[in-house]
């Protein structure tokens, strides 16, 4: 089955609190998801929004990664094969890494990058998702 995922980060502060939220459709069905951290950086919500959709979408799966992150987008598809050889030793964000390097065995993934905050209705969606997480979890709830 064919999944598009959409996926944003947020941080207040970097690092500081941070929030991550992603949009999956299939088949017409849309499922959100969101979450977040006390103590972050943009680039660890960023890939943790991939990390934590993936964990959603049934292995197997067939999966169109959509995101505004550069960051993400060049390590799905140019370094990670450069930092698994070298066991992710000072890689940033390893530990995210090894996680998605693990779970990513299980899909075919292809990847799109769009402008943040352009007005692509996902994007947006998923931007809202991961700020709102951040002001939360700021605020101490």
């Amino acid at each position: 089955m064919m999944y598009r995922l959409y996926t944003d980060g947020s941080c207040i502060g970097n690092p500081g609190a941070g929030g991550y939220g992603g949009v999956i459709e299939s088949n017409g069905m849309t499922t959100e998801f969101k979450g977040a951290e006390r103590h972050t950086t943009n680039n660890r919500m960023e890939l943790m929004a991939v990390i934590q959709g993936l964990s959603i979408i049934p292995r197997g799966s067939t999966v169109h990664i959509i995101s505004d992150s550069q960051y993400v987008l060049n390590g799905i598809n140019k370094w990670i094969y450069g930092w698994e050889k070298r066991k992710f030793v000072d890689v940033k964000n390893g530990d995210l890494w090894v996680q998605f390097s693990n779970i990513r065995r299980d899909f075919t993934i292809t990847t799109e990058w769009v402008r943040g905050h352009n007005g692509h209705k996902q994007n947006e969606r998923c931007d809202v998702l991961a700020h709102s997480e951040a002001i939360r979890i700021l605020k101490g709830n």
